[in-house]
């Protein structure tokens, strides 16, 4: 059983140059201990997706306009203000893509990590000071006990990732959800984030939930693979597969675009020319078509649903790439 199962879920904003259809009737699902990544372009749909999870669209101007979120037996979209907080960082945890605009400038590291211990777990100030230390150890700070009382203006931008991880963390949650983490970090704070949450996933048994545009990243750490465009979810296998196998144009185009140390290129590296479409006026076809290099007139006109093409591998495509270029 899916320990998250999201159906159909829309998502939209409501500007004054129109509606923006930003999350177009998606479904996936997490099972417990395992690691989901979320990868596209800036744009397509991602954080919204994981925002409306969290019932963190800000309305006006979103709406989420339709779909469910199961976690635990319950509809988290139905829940209600209080319900919906009491799952929001105890059992559903999330750690923002740029931590110094997560984090309270003007409250200790200590006091933020700790206010989660008593607002969820009910414990005493001075246990949740204890406690917010051996956290801040977990996740690699040293002299954990002394930062504890420092703002975080005076941590490192790795070190104030380490204490977001450390504040998701806190309660133990069930589903980890680490919103492009590693964006604004050098690539060896990267790689350092990124092994403490596979490290601390296996010692938690938690979910995670990992979105980024760096099919690097999402290789060596994820077990499934959504990719997304424009909203859409256009393609869905186990990791191996989507590298090995990708039957979707476009993920064959973010691959294709990717540089490699294991083989030596003679050609240059890949792009996928054109533009995304416009979220206002979404083309009546495939989203993808203005850009892919195996369109068909059938692309033009009708909208592909994710079908499967193998075991545990789902694409949403009128066209089989494995047959050679068409259009």
């Amino acid at each position: 059983m899916a320990l998250l199962d999201v159906r159909d879920l829309r998502t939209q904003f409501f500007t004054q140059d129109g509606v923006v259809k930003a999350v177009n009737g998606i479904s996936f699902h997490v099972s417990q201990g395992e690691t989901l990544g979320i990868v596209g372009e800036s744009g397509c749909g991602k954080s919204v997706s994981v925002l409306s999870v969290m019932r963190l669209i800000p309305q006006p101007p979103g709406k989420i306009v339709g779909g469910e979120v199961m976690f635990g037996g319950r509809d988290l979209l139905k829940l209600s203000g209080d319900e919906i907080r009491q799952v929001r960082g105890n059992q559903i945890a999330m750690i923002f893509q740029d931590p110094m605009t997560s984090l309270n400038p003007v409250l200790t590291i200590g006091r933020q990590i700790g206010e989660a211990l008593e607002l969820h777990l009910g414990m005493k100030r001075d246990d949740a000071r204890k406690r917010s230390a051996e956290l801040l150890e977990m996740v690699g700070i040293p002299q954990a006990e002394q930062r504890l009382d420092d703002y975080p203006h005076q941590f490192s931008g790795g070190m104030r990732q380490r204490a977001m991880i450390a504040m998701g963390l806190a309660c133990s949650p069930q589903l980890l959800i680490a919103d492009e983490p590693t964006t604004a970090l050098d690539v060896t704070i990267q790689a350092q984030i990124v092994e403490l949450v596979k490290r601390l996933r296996d010692e938690i048994g938690m979910a995670v939930i990992w979105i980024t545009h760096d099919l690097g990243i999402v290789a060596g750490l994820a077990d499934r693979v959504m990719v997304m465009y424009a909203g859409f979810a256009v393609e869905e296998a186990a990791v191996k597969e989507v590298y090995g196998n990708p039957r979707h144009p476009y993920t064959i185009g973010l691959l294709g675009s990717l540089p490699r140390l294991d083989e030596i290129r003679k050609d240059k590296l890949e792009s996928i020319e054109g533009l995304p479409p416009d979220l206002i006026a979404l083309p009546k076809g495939c989203p993808f078509e203005a850009r892919c290099i195996y369109a068909i007139e059938k692309c033009k006109t009708e909208r592909p649903q994710l079908e499967p093409v193998g075991p545990r591998h789902r694409i949403a495509c009128w066209v089989d790439v494995t047959k050679g270029r068409r259009g």
